[in-house]
């Protein structure tokens, strides 16, 4: 499939986040969610939908299978139904919460975003038209208007999305790579970040970035090339240096984005975790999964508390330092087991420019986190950091 395709959400199954082997998740009778057609139909096998939990699923075609099973305890959300079907359901003692109509997201969504999803549109009407710019619009009208439908709809959707990324990330090793928006791709720091994404990648490890533009796409460009030739990461870089930034065309940065994709198709899956809060900064097309929130203090925490394996920091401004803290919170106290081991890369940067490290210092003397923390000059210095770290 092509940038320029569209598909339904809910006929494809979430793929393992780097080349693993997708299962029916439906067919676990453990696990009660049900959040694709195909799920619907593998659970209906079984002959009821007693107990289960189906997520934003189009069964207006599945009428008859509906009418003839059992459906108590069941709960329906944003599930479009044929009438005599939702009357029938609720007889049986199910809940059901219907879709909620003009809105340009779906709360009850059970999947992560793509990209094909997120900038759908973007050929005909650009950028300003995708569900990502009507999303981030709805947001600013909404955000400050004190309803309490609107805030409770951004909870339930960031519930959601919670979910969706615990469940495609189960049983993985997530390693998270943070860094400033501004990089640009055609410098030599977008290029060393590329390159450690791939070599993350190429060992197994899932990368997860903040999902938007600069450091975070180069590494998960990074993590879409690994199943390719080394060549393929050097004339992708080539391709987007033509369009170095997102300002002042945001359409432009991500056509140039998918070109690569659709040139280069079948890239390793790696994770983006934005915010409609930083809407002005648009989520990059390399992550294959998309786990976009309205509450950037909810995708914060959800983001580095993922990273089993560890988190890497490129040079970045506020909200990398932000990060930098909100990591070493829970690592300082950690008493449960070991702290996620965390690199910073570029000593000037961390150390004059920023001076991040001292302080970083100061907290881990003592502390078990003391062994979990490293500064390093450069990029080629992080795997065997990490590695290290990890022993």
């Amino acid at each position: 499939m092509t940038h320029g395709e569209g598909h339904d959400d809910q006929t494809v199954r979430q793929a393992a986040p780097h080349g693993g082997r997708t299962t029916f998740r439906g067919g676990d009778r453990s696990d009660r969610e049900i959040e694709t057609l195909d799920e619907f139909d593998h659970v209906m096998e079984g002959g009821t939908l007693s107990g289960f939990r189906i997520q934003s699923v189009d069964l207006t075609e599945r009428t008859a299978a509906l009418l003839s099973t059992d459906t108590s305890r069941s709960v329906f959300l944003g599930c479009p139904m044929a009438p005599e079907a939702q009357a029938k359901i609720q007889a049986d003692g199910a809940l059901v919460f219907p879709p909620v109509p003009h809105l340009p997201f779906d709360p009850y969504r059970g999947l992560l975003y793509s990209p094909d999803h997120l900038f759908a549109g973007l050929d005909t009407g650009g950028y300003e038209t995708t569900p990502d710019a009507r999303a981030y619009e709805w947001f600013q009208r909404t955000k400050a208007d004190g309803d309490i439908l609107a805030s409770m709809l951004r909870s339930i959707h960031d519930d959601a999305i919670s979910d969706a990324l615990d469940e495609l990330l189960i049983g993985a090793r997530v390693v998270g790579v943070m860094g400033g928006h501004a990089m640009a791709r055609d410098t030599d720091a977008y290029a060393g970040a590329a390159r450690l994404g791939r070599e993350l990648a190429r060992t197994g490890l899932t990368v997860a970035t903040g999902g938007g533009p600069g450091a975070m796409e180069a590494a998960n460009l990074g993590a879409y090339a690994a199943p390719h030739r080394d060549e393929m990461l050097d004339e992708a870089l080539e391709l987007l240096a033509k369009t170095p930034s997102y300002s002042p065309s945001v359409s432009d940065w991500v056509r140039g984005a998918l070109e690569v994709r659709d040139r280069w198709p079948g890239g390793d899956a790696s994770v983006g975790i934005p915010t409609w809060f930083y809407g002005h900064e648009p989520p990059n097309a390399f992550a294959g999964h998309i786990a976009k929130y309205f509450a950037n203090a909810t995708r914060e925490d959800g983001l580095l508390a993922r990273c089993n394996a560890g988190v890497i920091f490129l040079p970045g401004a506020a909200g990398t330092v932000q990060e930098v803290f909100d990591n070493a919170t829970p690592n300082y106290y950690e008493s449960r087991g070991e702290p996620t081991p965390m690199v910073l890369v570029d000593r000037t940067h961390w150390t004059e420019r920023l001076p991040a490290w001292p302080l970083l210092q100061a907290l881990a003397r003592e502390r078990p986190m003391e062994t979990r923390i490293a500064l390093v000059d450069s990029v080629t210095e992080v795997p065997e950091a990490l590695a290290r770290l990890s022993a």
